[in-house]
């Protein structure tokens, strides 16, 4: 989110007028516990290891999740979690048009109401910048508000932890559990579990589209942003790379992305695209398969991650410190042009206006090559013989 002088001051004001309406004297341990998130479906997938280590320091606490409807999927089957109640927060949906001045502020009091009413002891405001998020929390009457002394959460927190922001956002979350906690938890791996019904879609499908043996090497080129875009001739150019006996390569993305994975297949006779059949449920089902997935950075990329598949994620305005893949450097690999502007953090459009943006433009296909094949001799020497 953007910040003005404007927000500096509606924060001033709420908290001056909230503070004095908070609750008093706090659960210890708490009783009820609410988390904020109003992120997207990647952002929240990388919050689940804190999420396993708040419920195993905290076994017999409610503990409620608030998120946007756009991602509330990611966490609807993790065991953690008590309920999960969806917001529309300001400035997360990307498919909505912009908001008249005053609605996001009526829309902080309506759902700070509501949820002064539920009593809650504690909040997580799970994204470091989110001072909205921060206000709910104050307005709403909750006694202890753990955040990051951003300058504009600060005020409206009873708890701000350091401020870094090219720290991995999974570890400032469970930097936030081991504040409310006192306990340091363990960084546990990210957890997304498919429905037995997409496991058995995905099972099918391989069968019908490739050979038993087949190594599936799954590329995912979409992303929210358009200057993480790769070129499309460099997803070409990749795919004739890969193609080798015993390969099965495979695109995927979003219905919306269909036309893109068409246009990049299309000089490949034997490259599949899925898109048009395919949910956030069956694409996690279907990367669980995968001999390696390649893509940019992208909460498709983090799934495939929680499925255990080996990774290479294309990094260029995003910061791979900040939201590069949790797991085995080994076997999750980050790939970048490391110009010096990068990363700016933009994603709309590339703030020297190249276009395409440069970061992306600059990583060559050959590279991306060789890492796989590196990555190939890795699993090979690291695979134990059958028995």
């Amino acid at each position: 989110m953007r910040y003005s002088s404007k927000h500096r001051a509606v924060v001033a004001v709420i908290a001056a007028v909230a503070r004095p309406l908070v609750r008093h004297a706090p659960a210890d341990p708490p009783h009820r516990v609410l988390i904020i998130k109003p992120d997207h479906l990647g952002d929240l997938l990388l919050a689940t290891p804190a999420l396993a280590a708040l419920r195993e320091a905290l076994p017999t606490a409610h503990l409620t999740a608030l998120v946007g409807p756009w991602a509330a999927m990611i966490w609807q089957r993790l065991p953690d979690l008590d309920a999960i109640e969806t917001l529309p927060f300001p400035a997360f949906d990307r498919a909505a048009a912009k908001p008249m001045p005053l609605a996001p502020y009526t829309l902080l009091l309506r759902a700070a109401w509501r949820l002064r009413r539920q009593r809650y002891d504690a909040a997580l405001i799970m994204r470091d910048d989110h001072w909205w998020g921060a206000a709910l929390a104050l307005l709403a009457g909750i006694p202890r508000r753990i955040g990051f002394a951003h300058p504009l959460c600060q005020p409206l927190l009873s708890e701000a932890l350091p401020y870094d922001p090219r720290q991995h956002v999974t570890q400032q979350a469970l930097d936030l559990v081991a504040a409310l906690t006192g306990a340091k938890p363990a960084p546990g791996p990210l957890r997304f579990p498919p429905t037995p019904a997409a496991q058995e879609w995905a099972a099918a499908w391989l069968h019908h589209h490739s050979a038993p043996d087949a190594q599936v090497i799954i590329l995912h080129p979409g992303t929210g942003g358009p200057t993480k875009h790769w070129l499309r001739e460099h997803w070409i150019t990749l795919i004739q790379g890969l193609r080798q006996p015993g390969r099965r390569i495979v695109l995927t993305g979003s219905p919306a992305e269909g036309a893109e994975l068409a246009a990049i297949a299309a000089s490949q006779p034997d490259v599949l695209a899925l898109s048009a059949d395919l949910t956030i449920d069956r694409l996690a089902a279907l990367l669980s398969h995968a001999a390696l997935v390649i893509g940019v950075d992208s909460g498709p990329l983090h799934i495939a991650v929680s499925q255990g598949a080996p990774t290479i994620h294309l990094f260029g305005p995003s910061d791979p410190l900040r939201f590069g893949p949790w797991g085995d450097p080994a076997r999750q690999r980050v790939i970048s042009a490391n110009l010096p502007c990068s990363p700016c953090g933009v994603f709309a459009a590339c703030p020297r206006a190249t276009n395409p943006p440069e970061c992306m433009a600059a990583i060559q296909p050959a590279h991306v090559l060789a890492v796989v094949e590196t990555m190939v001799q890795h699993r090979r020497h690291h695979t134990p013989p059958p028995h």
